[in-house]
């Protein structure tokens, strides 16, 4: 990749890396500006110019301003099947077979910003179900115009039970509070990730590994310009948008979260996001 920068928010500004070398911005640069910008690049630029120098990122927060999250679903062959299998009880599950093959792909709307975790913060398992998941992926930062500039991590926590009772229950099981976390940072590039990097989760409970995946960005069957297209078509986003992209890591069947278990889901250019789930 090419020098990129790596934006940290926080609850006073956004605190850029570049270089080796971290810059704190002033309180008008903000991720709505960022988003609406014609030029994502000139933006941060500017505001290094604009900002003065510190040692690290403070706190973290969470990733979003005005931006809602929206999601893609089965863009895996992993994702197709685990879908398939989880909605066995519901009729077969065949229409996930059909969405993977078709042109127009799964989008829904993940979450609204106060829904989202910040790094480090508090995702959450749904009362109402008994089979929880974190699903680890690639999330586009979209512009206001639909162009991609840049990357994060995001985690679509989901209620597998729940939409394999009926696929109508998709909403409940994919969009509640604490439902997301996007982080640890947003890297912005001129340059697409590498395709054959690696994405990978890690779960922990009480200190102990009890899940591990990985999988290449390249086993994505569409294309990811591809998917902010569809995702602005017909739509507005006025400050931009976040798309997570699907997911290729799925834990077993009988697996489930805990209260207390710890998810790390890294990329080598991005880092590691950390959350813990919690009531």
């Amino acid at each position: 990749m090419v020098p990129s920068f790596k934006l940290y928010p926080s609850a006073s500004c956004i605190v850029i890396e570049h270089e080796e070398q971290f810059t704190q911005t002033n309180p008008d640069f903000t991720l709505d500006l960022l988003f609406s910008a014609r030029n994502q690049r000139v933006a941060i630029e500017t505001a290094i110019s604009q900002g003065h120098a510190t040692d690290a990122p403070g706190a973290p927060w969470p990733l979003v301003q005005s931006q809602e999250v929206w999601a893609a679903g089965v863009t895996y062959l992993r994702s197709r099947t685990a879908r398939m299998e989880e909605a066995k009880d519901a009729g077969g599950g065949d229409f996930y077979d059909r969405v993977y093959e078709a042109d127009r792909p799964e989008l829904f709307l993940k979450a609204t910003p106060h829904r989202v975790a910040p790094p480090g913060g508090g995702v959450r398992i749904r009362s109402d179900s008994q089979w929880n998941v974190p699903e680890p992926e690639l999330t586009l930062a979209i512009n206001a115009r639909g162009k991609i500039f840049g990357y994060t991590l995001g985690n679509d926590m989901s209620s597998r039970d729940i939409e394999g009772e009926n696929p109508l229950y998709l909403p409940q099981a994919k969009c509640y509070d604490r439902s997301a976390a996007l982080g640890p940072c947003l890297v912005v590039t001129d340059t697409p990730l590498d395709p054959t990097s690696t994405l990978s989760m890690q779960i922990k409970r009480r200190g102990d590994e009890v899940f591990a995946g990985a999988i290449t960005l390249d086993q994505i069957k569409r294309p990811l310009e591809s998917l902010a297209d569809w995702l602005y078509r017909e739509n507005v986003f006025p400050f931009g948008a976040y798309l997570m992209t699907g997911t290729g890591i799925v834990p077993p069947d009988e697996f489930t979260l805990r209260l207390g278990d710890q998810v790390h889901i890294s990329h080598e250019a991005i880092g590691t996001l950390t959350n813990m789930v919690v009531t």
